[in-house]
């Protein structure tokens, strides 16, 4: 962990690596990026939030919260079981906070990374609401305006919180309130004193109902994936590109002769968009599993470095980029199969061609118009050079201004 001693609003994200649902539940995409990092960046863009930890047992969920700008205490086998409450992981982590600093916040959020459309602004009033007294506890909710009904062990049924024999309009009748388990904002000297989430005066932080969904199921995380499906891009600002061969440079299909030679299907428009890009300086690779000269001929007449008999793309993604002294989070990957998805998470813009898998399109940031072999790469080669041209324009512009302020 870092040595600043933490700040006036610490915001813990509890994050396990175990969950019997969704296994490995808090890593999972949605539109490029993890539940995880979701959950830190949302955190990490409040304005009042001035400390985020991440409390996990797990080295991958580490490792993807410090990618992201978390701090991660780490969390002991018995806070990390399925009966463990969320309430025990945020009293671990202050505990941690305290041994190492001596200090602790005004102000602790419990952040849940189950809840993947948290918008900034609604956590920053709930904070300001506790920060400046006029609550112990803001925590976010949804409006209902459902009915609802219960039925006991005898199967009778009744109306709860309305009349049965009453049936006023939506708009004529006073809105209930849906807790929603994002996020809960707290006086953390009355959290240490219950060690619970709910003391003192309680005020709720009202957020969109698209914004209130709660995975807990896989129906849940398809529904969330289909809600935040990647937006059409018109640049993509990235320094360096990766590619996977099969499927994206061809149409994943091959020609095999008699004797057993491989004949695959690119596109030249494809090699036009990378001659474009090498012209830039914008550095590429191309990744395949299999040891194949088809691949070497079209690198080399590409004239883009190349790597083949990969059995972990991800390390050599990473390897790659470490080389070449790259950051991560400004490195495209394109891929198409599931054994792209560990090299997808190594990067800050995971991109999928429109044929791919749903999984790789669940785990891209985003999805491109065009097939593999059929001016996928042209298309991805264009977005990056168009945010080239608007980073120069840009540049040139500002330099204009200046010498214009100068005369």
């Amino acid at each position: 962990m870092s040595t600043t001693d933490p700040q006036e609003v610490l915001v813990v994200i509890p994050a396990r690596g175990g969950s019997k649902g969704i296994p490995f539940k808090n890593l999972k995409p949605v539109s490029g990026r993890s539940l995880v990092a979701r959950a830190v960046e949302a955190a990490r863009n409040t304005p009042l939030v001035t400390d985020v930890v991440v409390s996990t047992d797990s080295a991958d969920i580490r490792f993807e919260a410090e990618r992201f700008g978390a701090r991660v205490v780490e969390r002991p086998a018995d806070l990390s079981g399925d009966t463990a409450t969320s309430e025990s992981a945020v009293l671990h982590a202050l505990d941690a906070l305290d041994q190492e600093f001596g200090t602790r916040p005004v102000v602790t959020v419990l952040l849940q990374c189950t809840s993947p459309f948290i918008d900034p602004a609604d956590l920053n009033e709930a904070v300001r609401k506790v920060l400046y007294g006029e609550a112990d506890v803001a925590f976010s909710v949804a409006e209902n305006h459902n009915f609802l009904w219960t039925k006991n062990d005898d199967g009778a049924v009744t109306a709860v919180g309305h009349s049965a024999d009453f049936r006023p309009r939506r708009q004529d009748r006073e809105p209930q309130y849906r807790e929603t388990g994002a996020f809960y904002a707290m006086l953390t000297e009355g959290f240490t004193e219950r060690r619970h989430r709910f003391f003192g005066r309680l005020d709720l932080q009202v957020v969109p109902a698209e914004h209130a969904i709660e995975i807990d199921s896989l129906e849940d995380l398809a529904l969330v994936q289909a809600m935040a499906a990647p937006a059409e891009a018109t640049a993509v600002d990235v320094d360096a590109l990766v590619m996977d061969f099969d499927g994206v440079h061809t149409d994943d299909h091959a020609f095999v002769n008699s004797e057993g030679e491989e004949f695959v299907r690119v596109s030249r428009g494809d090699g036009m968009g990378i001659a474009r890009l090498r012209r830039a300086g914008v550095p590429q690779l191309i990744l395949s599993t299999e040891t194949n000269q088809v691949v070497t001929a079209r690198a080399n007449k590409l004239g883009v470095d190349v790597v083949q008999d990969v059995r972990d793309k991800a390390e050599a993604v990473s390897e790659w980029m470490a080389v070449r002294g790259l950051d991560p989070e400004r490195v495209a990957f394109v891929g198409n199969d599931v054994n792209d998805l560990p090299a997808m998470g190594k990067v800050g813009w995971p991109v999928a061609v429109a044929d791919a898998r749903s999984e790789v399109k669940a785990a891209a940031r985003i999805v491109l118009s065009h097939n593999g072999g059929e001016g996928a790469v042209r298309e991805i080669c264009e977005l990056v050079l168009a945010a080239h041209t608007a980073a120069a324009t840009g540049s040139r512009n500002a330099i204009a201004e200046m010498t214009e302020r100068a005369s």
